[in-house]
């Protein structure tokens, strides 16, 4: 699926906020070691966003693409017992995206959003951006910096 609208909506914010990236055209990439591959870069400047559906609220939880989600650490944190990924139906519904192609941008598709303090570990990010053909990356300062994102420990240990 092409959400072309949704990468020049990311774009858009990134020139408001004079942040350099480069958008990168590939083969489609579902995975993270599918879309760290078909970027020539390492799996560990990928960010992944993944849609958990919690008891009343859908959250978008970003971290770096080698890294699993712990799913007892983040109820936790979102005080929930509940907590799941979101059906491929409802990422579509909430997200306009099909897996793979969500990007670490939940403000745009008005979902909250938790990032795993491990994102910022490295100085680049690369990522999906809103299609399976294209990637965005930028410095994960810059995207601090402007998103101003909840982090928190979400990731499970490697």
């Amino acid at each position: 699926m092409n959400n072309s609208s949704l990468t020049q909506k990311i774009c858009s914010f990134l020139n408001q906020h004079s942040i350099q990236y480069t958008v990168k055209e590939h083969l489609p990439a579902t995975t993270s070691e599918d879309s760290a591959r078909a970027r020539g870069e390492n799996i560990k400047i990928g960010a992944k966003a993944l849609l958990l559906k919690g008891k009343d609220e859908f959250v978008l939880a970003i971290l770096p693409a080698h890294l699993q989600l712990d799913t007892k650490k983040t109820k936790s944190i979102l005080n929930t017992k509940n907590l799941r990924f979101a059906t491929p139906e409802e990422l579509l519904t909430q997200t306009s995206c099909t897996k793979g192609a969500v990007p670490p941008f939940g403000f745009l598709l008005n979902i909250p959003m938790i990032v795993d303090q491990r994102l910022f570990q490295e100085e680049w990010m690369a990522f999906n951006a809103g299609s399976l053909t294209t990637s965005i990356k930028m410095q994960t300062r810059d995207y601090k910096n402007s998103v101003q994102p909840r982090i928190e420990d979400i990731a499970a240990d490697a």
